[in-house]
This record gives structure tokens, sequence and C-alpha cells, in this order.
């Protein structure tokens, strides 16, 4: 495997919430902190999300996905101004089709899932990411349609099997905004993720990953680069 595919298998993400709401109206919602990732996507509609100590809101638009890797509570709203109402107090009294949660007839649908991670390790990857990841690009877009579709698919219309699938999914839109992460660059940034979106970097770190001897002549990640074509002892 590469080395990312590789990170994530040792911390063993598993998904233990896919599904989504569909909400019209005015409306606000918050919820609370959250061990792991979030990972949601904007299937129809607009909304705002706001999340603890980011200064600025972000105004959602459809196809928009964003994640979030720190826990930290958040809000979506459809107007900032609004007072926000807890999320498992609405979702407790609103009727579900599928695994998608209806409120006052739709509208702003959002899918996506919630993954924990049950490796030992998961500060490896949480502590390179930032609050929150706004992948909004229309070639990011464009890049996401398809799971987003087959998601809200499985979700409305059920099959043997569905659940399956949707985890999936889910793992695929995780590991593909990861990715789409990666490609934005991450300037400015240290450590094993933030070196696999530079391309010496990257070939090095997959050096290493196919020969792990190669990674004893590396004292820290500094020398990296220079290692990247050293022979194989």
């Amino acid at each position: 495997m590469d080395p990312l595919s590789d990170v994530l298998s040792l911390l063993k993400p598993r998904s233990y919430i896919a599904g989504g709401f569909d909400v019209g109206g005015e409306w606000s919602v918050r919820f609370g902190q959250h061990d792991g990732i979030k990972c949601y996507a904007v299937v129809s509609g607009q909304c705002w999300l706001s999340v603890e100590s980011v200064p600025d809101a972000v105004r959602l638009e459809t196809g928009d996905c964003f994640l979030l890797p720190q826990g930290r509570p958040f809000c979506l709203t459809s107007d900032l101004a609004l007072t926000p109402i807890d999320a498992l107090t609405i979702l407790a009294t609103t009727r579900r089709q599928a695994g998608i949660a209806v409120i006052n007839g739709g509208g702003c649908c959002i899918v996506g899932s919630h993954f924990a991670f049950t490796g030992e390790h998961a500060g490896i990857l949480l502590g390179v990411l930032p609050p929150m990841v706004h992948l909004q690009k229309e070639s990011d877009k464009a890049a996401m349609r398809w799971s987003l579709e087959r998601m809200r698919q499985e979700l409305l219309d059920p099959q043997p099997g569905g659940s399956l699938v949707a985890q999936d999914i889910a793992h695929m839109m995780l590991v593909h905004a990861l990715r789409l992460h990666l490609a934005e660059g991450l300037r400015g940034g240290v450590g094993w993720l933030f070196a696999l979106a530079d391309r010496q970097m990257s070939a090095a770190i997959h050096s290493m990953h196919d020969n792990p001897r190669i990674a004893g002549h590396c004292r820290n990640w500094r020398s990296v680069s220079a290692c990247r074509d050293r022979p194989s002892p």
C-alpha cells in the first residue's frame, strides 16, 4: 500500500454513523464536540458553517465538501443571526426517510459520515489537520460528485447490502477529501502529511515505505529529501 493508505489502515477508521439531513425554511442546528473526523457534503441547497474558535463562518454551496478533524463543536444554519438548537433535540423527534432526517419539508440536504479511529495513534493524522477543511473548487466538486450521488441514492433507496455500500462510499469520501486537501498544497506545514504534498518529499516517503531500511539512514524529517535517491543498503 502507499503511505497514506497504510497510515489510514493502521489507524483503523470505521464509520459508525452514515446518514444526513434535509432541512427547509429558517433553521440553525448546533452539533456538540465529537471524537474522530466528521466528513460532510452538501447535496442540495446552501447554508453557513461556523466552527468553535474558527474566526470566520463559511458559506457552503451545493457540491461543497468539508471535514471537521479536531472534534470541535460546530453550527450549520440558514442564517448566522438565528439561535441554534441542539442537533440531538431536533433529530430525536424528526422523521427519517431511509438514513436522512427530513425537517420542514427539506431544501438543504447534507450527507456524510462520522469516523472513529480504533487505532492507538489517531493523533498522527488528526494533529496535522486544521479544525476545518473546506473543499469548494469546481474541479473538486466534480471529483466528489459521483460519491455524493451514490451516497444519496443508497440512503434514500435502501437495497440489500446498502449499509455496507454506504460505509464504503463514506470511506472513499474521506480519502478523496484528504487527497484534494493535499493537492491544495498545505503551505507552511510540517509533518508527514504535509510532506506528501511535496513531489520530492513524497517520492522519498514512498521509497522509505517500500524499503524501510532506507529510513535508518534518515535521522529526522529534515534529511528525508537527501535520502530520496540514496541506494538501498
